[in-house]
């Protein structure tokens, strides 16, 4: 099973969840807005993939930090500004069985011919 991490009017979040429906993908769907992000599984994320992947410097929400906020990120501060502004996390994040001995798959944002060599 896949499990998507979002927020729904995200447009990047729209085209993977019509990509998924369309190849038919069954996915369980994550909303930030409602459900937050765990620290812990950000963490998890942030070593599998790299904070500086996970983190969305682009967006507005991270525009509009204080200067004293943007400086001198790491993994710690780059984990507690995801989990306190989920808006800030690159979208989306799918989360999948890789292979039989339980081990966890992971997309960070949507890059269709990514997702096809994963999913199809």
């Amino acid at each position: 099973m896949i499990k998507m991490y979002g927020i729904p009017n995200c447009d990047t979040v729209k085209k993977a969840r019509k990509w998924l429906e369309a190849n038919n993908v069954d996915y369980a769907f994550h909303d930030y807005k409602k459900e937050g992000a765990d620290p812990d599984r950000l963490a998890r994320w942030a070593d599998q993939a790299g904070w500086e992947v996970l983190l969305n410097k682009r967006g507005t929400t991270f525009r509009k930090l204080d200067d004293a906020d943007k400086q001198d990120i790491d993994l710690t501060k780059a984990v507690e500004l995801m989990a306190e502004h989920p808006s800030m996390i690159k979208r989306p994040v799918a989360e999948y069985d890789a292979d039989t001995n339980g081990g966890a798959g992971l997309l960070v944002g949507f890059k269709e011919d990514e997702w096809s060599a994963v999913f199809s």
